[in-house]
């Protein structure tokens, strides 16, 4: 296990990314070019080694219900190549071409579904035949899903 100076080391080497003390002698690191609401890449690590990486959407990371991954057993590999998916996820969005319909079906813990389609310039969201809400872009609708507890089905 690495050492709080380890990684703190570690996540500092990343120029991308803002320090930001927090209670208890806990810090977070934010990306403040995020394209997304989220900001926290690092969130709360503590002098005794613990603390969290956002990773909602990152294949490969089972995440919390605020789609966090504890770093606590990392090695530094392991949180390199975390720390730069978590970045590459909060640095873009994807290109649709302007006629290309999308369609993804999100789903959330108790197996609820979500349907995510665009439409007409904008980007709606269904719970059934029902309409949950609309956005003006598919990263808005995507952070809303992700809020709400739900994750993109591959």
């Amino acid at each position: 296990m690495l050492t709080y100076e380890e990684k703190l080391t570690i996540i500092e080497s990343f120029p991308e990314l803002t320090k930001k003390p927090v209670s208890l002698g806990r810090t977070n690191f934010q990306y403040e070019e995020s394209l997304k609401e989220k900001k926290n890449v690092v969130y709360h690590l503590h002098p005794n080694g613990n603390g969290f990486v956002y990773a909602e959407g990152v294949k490969g990371y089972k995440t919390n219900e605020k789609g966090m991954v504890n770093i606590r057993e990392f090695t530094e590999e392991e949180l390199r190549t975390i720390l730069t998916k978590s970045i590459e996820s909060l640095s873009f969005e994807p290109i649709f071409e302007e006629d290309e319909e999308v369609e993804e079906i999100w789903v959330n813990a108790n197996g609820q579904i979500l349907k995510l389609v665009s439409e007409m310039d904008m980007w709606n969201v269904y719970a059934g035949e029902n309409l949950d809400g609309t956005f003006n872009s598919y990263g808005e609708a995507c952070e809303y899903l992700d809020e709400e507890g739900f994750n993109v089905q591959d």
